[in-house]
């Protein structure tokens, strides 16, 4: 059954690119495939059709980037089955994020790692495979590895959880600019605090998902940028960009532009020097690339 969104010609490399070049090795920190020969797990709530590696690797020569971090989506829990199967058909210049839960045995980790696995994700709020309860317990386990907590969740979640956070044995990232709600969103709370963490060392953010919390919309998601300038600003060296593609909560019909995100994020961080430190440095530091 062919599940690939009507407007998937965006991914093509026909498609108009951004106006951003990227440097060489430029890695996009968060995006998804999707394969129909692999079921979604009981009880997902984002069933999106397919996107597949060929997909993908069109929107690379479209964008530029060179590596790429796959975040294993909340759609198939804990089967990290087709993670696994796409980061060794990318190859080197791939890592991955894994969903487990307190059930995997050092077994399983350790074959996650030999795979390109650096880390594991947590979707709360309302929660899935995972519960906030299992983030402590499993930051210990993989610390020996170098991995890190990636968490998706809203901001007042986030907030409500602040000890965690600033408690673990590894890095925590945050995605998508941290879901922090607009208006105002550097007055927030939960923005101040990953802003807090983030100077600390004890985090990073993803500058992804751009029209997640925008209330200004495409194509310049101007409210949006200016959380991501401020995280920037605050913190050079912590922060990550992601694509989010294939945007898997967006409606067919409203799949954003992916050549516009690159943009918005470049004038988010107009600097040259600090769009490679973000593109390039952070990632190979935090993903273990060579």
């Amino acid at each position: 059954m062919d599940r690939r969104p009507a407007d998937a010609v965006r991914w093509s490399e026909g498609a108009e690119p951004p106006n951003t070049r990227v440097p060489a090795d430029a890695c996009d920190c968060h995006h998804h495939i999707y394969d129909a020969r692999y079921p979604f797990a009981r009880g997902a709530a984002l069933r999106p059709g397919d996107a597949s590696i060929a997909d993908y690797q069109a929107l690379q020569k479209r964008i530029g980037t060179t590596r790429n971090v796959i975040v294993q989506p909340s759609s198939y829990g804990t089967d990290n089955r087709l993670l696994l199967e796409s980061i060794a058909q990318f190859g080197e210049k791939a890592r991955g994020v894994a969903v487990v839960d307190t059930d995997v045995t050092d077994a399983q980790l350790r074959e996650l790692h030999s795979a390109g696995v650096c880390g594991i994700r947590f979707n709360l709020a309302p929660p899935g495979a995972t519960t906030l309860a299992m983030v402590k317990p499993l930051a210990a386990r993989i610390a020996p590895m170098g991995w890190h907590v990636q968490v998706n969740a809203p901001a007042a979640f986030l907030l409500e959880a602040r000890a965690i956070w600033a408690d673990l044995p590894v890095p925590v990232v945050f995605d998508h600019l941290a879901r922090v709600p607009q208006p105002n969103a550097t007055q927030h709370p939960a923005f101040l605090m990953v802003r807090g963490l983030l100077q600390q060392g004890r985090a990073c953010v993803k500058l992804s998902g751009f029209y997640n919390e925008s209330a200004v919309g495409a194509p310049g998601y101007a409210d949006a940028v200016a959380v991501a300038a401020a995280y920037a600003r605050e913190a050079p060296e912590h922060v990550l960009w992601g694509s989010d593609w294939p945007h898997p909560t967006e409606q067919p019909h409203k799949i954003p532009n992916d050549a516009a995100l690159l943009d918005a994020f470049a004038d988010a961080v107009p600097s040259e020097a600090a769009r490679k430190s973000i593109l390039v440095d952070n990632p190979a530091r935090l993903y273990q690339f060579s």
